[in-house]
């Protein structure tokens, strides 16, 4: 699952403790810098994000790249992916997903300083149950101000929120 992305290298982990161990030291590393750029992909017919890709977040030269994938794994990677190079191989596909730099949901942080970072988890309801699936989904929230920007995944889509955290 490289989706034509060059150097995206996908580790996906499952639980939050599995990506406390793997990337907490990192993601607490980041508090205090400035989100100095972003980026996403987007269709180029119709503006459209693509919501499996991975959104790069460029803190003061530390590139962190997040993905979901399925209902509960994540995967968090660190200065892999060149936003300037190409996005390759769905010629078949009749789209052209390419690198965005532009976001209202994203833009109003730029520029502002990380205050904390949170690993999230979302358990459903006892009265939920949900064959074959494990029991929750993940996330990052990256808190600068208030309201706090949340990449989260749910219900086999992914989902970007910003809102009091």
């Amino acid at each position: 699952m490289k989706m034509g992305i060059p150097g995206f290298e996908p580790s996906f982990l499952v639980g939050i403790d599995m990506v406390r161990q793997a990337h907490g030291a990192r993601l607490a590393a980041l508090v205090g810098r400035r989100l100095t750029g972003f980026a996403l992909v987007r269709f180029a017919e119709d503006g459209d994000p693509y919501a499996d890709c991975p959104v790069v977040l460029d803190f003061e030269g530390v590139q962190v790249e997040i993905c979901h994938w399925k209902f509960d794994e994540l995967s968090i990677g660190w200065d892999t992916i060149s936003t300037s190079a190409a996005i390759t191989g769905w010629e078949e596909s009749g789209l052209t997903p390419e690198w965005s730099h532009r976001d209202e949901r994203l833009e109003p942080f730029v520029g502002r300083k990380l205050r904390d970072v949170a690993l999230l988890e979302r358990r459903p309801e006892p009265a939920q149950p949900r064959p074959g699936r494990r029991d929750g989904h993940g996330g990052v929230r990256l808190r600068r101000h208030k309201p706090a920007h949340r990449q989260r995944h749910g219900r086999e889509q992914h989902r970007d929120r910003c809102g009091p955290a």
